[in-house]
């Protein structure tokens, strides 16, 4: 069994890792659904803790030093998977605000932690965001841009729970004549 301070390494680790393979920048968001009962090694939705919440809340904290991004906390099913995240992100990104405050039995021990440590913190309907970070097979795909690359990570569980990540590009439009990268300047 994983400590709370392996766990908290482990997803700085994870977090850095999907900064890089994505190439995000200072602001871009980063969508998080996490399955505390999965980390401590039991089926999801089944042993929600806050000292797993609380290890991975400060892994992401951590991350965040190093690099700047905003993180966005999946609530589960029983919320409709709405997330949490801070009022004025909420409002810089027009998203449509939901009323509910999530507690572990209703939103997930992640979300309900994170909401009680944001400034202000805010649920949304939904997000497009830049990349995401899945530990217990929660299925954050839903809160992802349009094309999601999946990206590998060095760390295959944080805990007990399997983890995935991904990073979204844009769209690559147009035929067989489309440039999708303009070349080299020559001095």
């Amino acid at each position: 069994m994983n400590s709370p301070e392996q766990v908290q390494t482990q997803t700085k680790q994870v977090v850095l890792e999907c900064i890089q393979a994505g190439q995000l920048k200072s602001g871009q968001l980063i969508v998080f659904g996490v399955s505390t009962s999965e980390v401590a090694g039991k089926r999801i939705g089944t042993a929600g803790a806050s000292e797993w919440a609380e290890a991975i809340y400060e892994g992401i904290k951590l991350a965040q030093k190093d690099v700047s991004f905003t993180p966005v906390f999946q609530c589960c099913e029983h919320l409709n998977r709405a997330l949490v995240m801070e009022r004025a992100v909420a409002k810089q990104y027009g998203y449509e605000c939901v009323s509910a405050i999530p507690v572990p039995d209703a939103g997930g021990s992640m979300a309900a932690y994170a909401y009680e440590r944001l400034n202000e913190p805010q649920l949304v309907e939904s997000v497009r965001a830049h990349a995401g970070i899945d530990i217990g097979d929660t299925l954050i795909g839903m809160h992802l841009r349009p094309v999601a690359v999946p990206a590998r990570t060095t760390i295959h569980t944080i805990g007990q729970a399997h983890v995935t990540m991904a990073f979204t590009r844009p769209k690559l439009i147009g035929g067989a004549r489309a440039v999708y990268s303009l070349p080299e300047q020559r001095e």
